[in-house]
């Protein structure tokens, strides 16, 4: 009679210890879950601007010029080597991107020009510089000089299901591409209170975001620039079950090893 009473009540204890898991780790609100919860149809007014992201130290420029005197304007662009089956196969613009790397004193060294300050100067910024400047010394006529970005990347980190380095072929890239391409937000993510951070003026810009509200499309930081951060950080839910879990934890699996071993010598 003692055995079966004993053996009726593991059950219970495994069933109770289970659902105790759950009730700890479960604890999430669905409306703070949801992008945009509440938003209804219709039309949003958006920043449409995509910013320009300024040079920083370690970034890799291509730059390319052009003139009516082709012959005369070779000497500013990279040559590529023709025995390499690699560079035939790249088209024009791909070959020419051997990129110029913005030193550690911030600047590039550009043939004929020499050494050309480009940390803190956006695109537009050292192309008019080095438009001027082959204008003033005669270098060339109707000069065209045009520069991207060939290591821009923003950085994912927190709760998402791929922290990682996103880097973009391109340079318009969303805060909202940015986390897709990161494996999206987990269930566990704020979206509530999502932190941009960003480098201007040689200071950290931090900026928070609220995904469940549509003001997100008229933010200056929809889209981001190169080298921003943005952290996702852990809502409440997954703070407080992380600490119930680390209290009742140890407790709950004491209490199943406890029922184990009076198992085991009852059925001995």
């Amino acid at each position: 009679m003692q055995k079966n009473f004993y053996l009726s009540c593991l059950p219970s204890i495994y069933t109770l210890s289970i659902l105790s898991l759950l009730v700890f780790t479960s604890c999430v609100n669905t409306k703070k879950a949801t992008y945009f919860y509440g938003s209804l149809d219709g039309t949003i007014a958006t920043n449409s601007t995509v910013p320009e992201s300024f040079i920083q130290k370690n970034d890799i420029l291509s730059i390319m010029v052009s003139s009516p005197n082709p012959e005369a304007t070779a000497m500013f662009n990279p040559q590529v080597t023709s025995g390499s089956s690699y560079n035939q196969s790249l088209s024009t613009d791909q070959a020419s991107n051997t990129g110029y790397l913005v030193n550690s004193e911030g600047f590039i060294q550009f043939p004929i020009l020499g050494n050309i300050k480009a940390e803190g100067l956006t695109k537009t910024d050292l192309q008019q510089g080095i438009t001027q400047t082959l204008l003033q010394k005669a270098l060339l006529r109707d000069p065209v000089v045009s520069i991207r970005f060939l290591n821009f990347r923003v950085t994912v980190l927190g709760e998402v299901n791929k922290p990682s380095v996103v880097t973009m072929p391109n340079e318009k890239l969303s805060l909202l591409e940015a986390l897709g391409l990161a494996g999206d937000i987990t269930i566990y993510g704020n979206r509530q209170n999502i932190m941009v951070i960003r480098e201007e003026n040689q200071q950290k810009v931090l900026k928070r975001l609220n995904l469940n509200s549509s003001e997100l499309f008229s933010s200056p930081y929809y889209y981001l620039k190169s080298n921003d951060i943005v952290y996702v950080e852990p809502n409440k839910a997954k703070v407080a079950s992380t600490s119930r879990s680390t209290q009742w934890l140890p407790i709950l699996l004491s209490g199943l090893s406890f029922a184990a071993i009076v198992a085991d010598r009852i059925l001995k």
